[in-house]
């Protein structure tokens, strides 16, 4: 029989990664959890709608859950990043037979490992807009969910920065909260009938392109808009924007591996079985990188499904 370091390793460790190695370590399985320190969330002052959790900042939550982990005798936790994961070929068999994995301490030091299983749950990175002053109020006051923030900016004035002809929806979803603004930022392909919709529910239409974002630190006071092209460089107020970010996997793993990528709307993920199997035998995914929905408490239900699939196949030889 072949010898492993660890019968899984789990590749992040934010709220997929962690629950799926709670429930791989509660199996008693030998668990590794390998983790960057760079949670998506971290831009974020509070997780909301998170069951127990509600208004907690997320990386005490993640802290809180890599105590209670350890608490469990077969977890082992450690920082760093995994650069190659190969399968270790079996003859025969119709699955591999492990995985071989290289972590780097980001210290210079190189750490070959070995497992039976592999969980994918390193996230998403963001794509966000080129635009001054998006960047350094993300997680602030430029949101992607109005069910993680919408709440705290309920009936202040909202923003929607368009992306897709879907905006129009965007814009009437995030109208529910609050007084709202959709900015086209000199798009042209809203429908006329689109607009006349917006407008009579209330929903403002700024054509204009956008030069910046303005406000004090991390919080955002309005929307500037360029001083050309029939503009008049005016401030549009404003106390929130809601901008939809395109993504792609945080690690280039899932290629690596040969996993299948399927398109969403906001960019690729990973496709998963109803087990968060991958298309690569012995390797599953949870969390942001395997949804269209990014969602903390969506992220954790995936990863639990991915530790209890990887540890079910331990059992039943798959």
């Amino acid at each position: 029989m072949n010898t492993y370091d660890h019968d899984a390793i789990v590749i992040g460790g934010s709220f997929a990664g962690l629950s799926a190695a709670m429930q791989l370590a509660r199996a008693r399985r030998r668990v590794c959890v390998v983790d960057a320190g760079q949670p998506r969330n971290r831009f974020a002052a509070a997780s909301h709608g998170f069951f127990g959790q509600d208004g907690e900042p997320p990386l005490a939550m993640i802290e809180q859950a890599r105590r209670k982990l350890l608490a469990y005798p077969t977890v082992t936790l450690r920082q760093g990043t995994v650069v190659s994961a190969t399968a270790q070929p079996d003859a025969g068999a119709s699955t591999a037979s492990g995985f071989d994995v290289v972590l780097d301490d980001g210290a210079g030091a190189l750490t070959p490992l070995t497992t039976r299983k592999l969980v994918l749950a390193f996230g998403v990175k963001d794509g966000l807009p080129d635009i001054a002053g998006v960047r350094e109020r993300w997680g602030a006051s430029v949101l992607h969910c109005p069910y993680c923030h919408g709440y705290e900016f309920a009936g202040q004035r909202l923003g929607v920065l368009y992306h897709s002809p879907q905006s129009g929806m965007h814009a009437q979803l995030i109208a529910d909260w609050g007084p709202t603004t959709l900015f086209l930022n000199g798009e042209t392909t809203l429908e006329d009938s689109e607009r006349t919709r917006l407008l009579a529910l209330g929903i403002a239409v700024e054509p204009a392109r956008i030069a910046a974002l303005e406000g004090p630190d991390r919080a955002l006071s309005g929307v500037r808009l360029a001083a050309n092209g029939g503009a008049d460089g005016r401030l549009v107020p404003i106390d929130a924007l809601y901008v939809a970010a395109t993504t792609s996997p945080a690690s280039p793993l899932a290629e690596q591996l040969g996993c299948a990528l399927d398109e969403g709307p906001m960019g690729p993920c990973i496709r998963t079985d109803a087990n968060k199997m991958t298309t690569v035998p012995g390797v599953y995914a949870a969390g942001d990188a395997t949804l269209m929905r990014h969602n903390a408490t969506l992220a954790s239900a995936e990863g639990v499904l991915a530790g209890v699939g990887a540890h079910q196949a331990m059992v039943f030889g798959q």
